[in-house]
């Protein structure tokens, strides 16, 4: 299923010219801040450093003055800092190159900054769809994966369902509009699995079946 994606996307986040008959939905990407703090957690890592910054003071305060106890905790804002602007920029980076793509037969999924990799998930290989919602109204919708279809957490991460890693769940992470989104697959998703194949036959059979 994983698409190593070196080339120039005839489609922007397909690896190919969608054929005949398919239809792009819906396209988009992650929110860069709400990745930052639900997948990096940002905002627990912040306060760490803030923490270290105070206990850091109050175990000095009593052995100098003000401030150089204040001095002495300095560095551990300034390290937490630039952890979190590296949090950040991986952030902005994973939102700005990954494309979400919703056809009325399959959900792609192009991600990676450094390694770009395009997950297809055909409606028929998908056997749930679970949706995190948040009260901005971004949320997630993770995809349980049906058969021995399998894909590595690490290698899509963090385009997953988290601590999710056996099986792993790819998740479209952190998107706006999360709900109308996930309404959206729901239906397509019905209507694709719900459509009869028809297939030739030989001569005095006949050969209608459900996809």
């Amino acid at each position: 299923m994983p698409h190593d994606d070196f080339q120039v996307e005839p489609v922007k986040g397909l690896p190919e010219t969608p054929p005949a008959g398919e239809v792009i939905l819906w396209q988009g990407k992650p929110d860069w801040w709400a990745l930052a703090k639900e997948s990096l957690n940002l905002l627990w890592v912040a306060g760490y450093f803030v923490f270290l910054a105070l206990w850091r003071f109050v175990a000095v305060v009593d052995l100098m003055p003000l401030g150089q106890a204040i001095w002495a905790s300095v560095p551990f804002l300034i390290l937490g800092t630039i952890v979190c602007a590296l949090l950040l920029g991986i952030a902005w980076a994973q939102a700005h190159y990954t494309v979400y793509t919703v056809t009325n037969r399959r959900i792609a999924m192009r991600i990676g900054a450094a390694l770009t990799v395009t997950l297809n998930l055909p409606y028929t290989q998908i056997g749930a769809a679970n949706l995190d919602l948040r009260k901005s109204g971004t949320g997630t919708i993770a995809f349980d994966l049906l058969g021995d279809t399998r894909i590595s957490y690490l290698v899509c991460w963090p385009h997953v369902r988290p601590w999710r890693i056996s099986p792993t769940q790819p998740a479209l992470r952190c998107i706006p509009e999360a709900e109308e989104i996930a309404a959206m697959i729901s239906e397509a998703a019905e209507a694709r699995v719900s459509m009869p194949q028809v297939e030739r036959a030989r001569a005095g059979t006949s050969a209608v079946a459900a996809e």
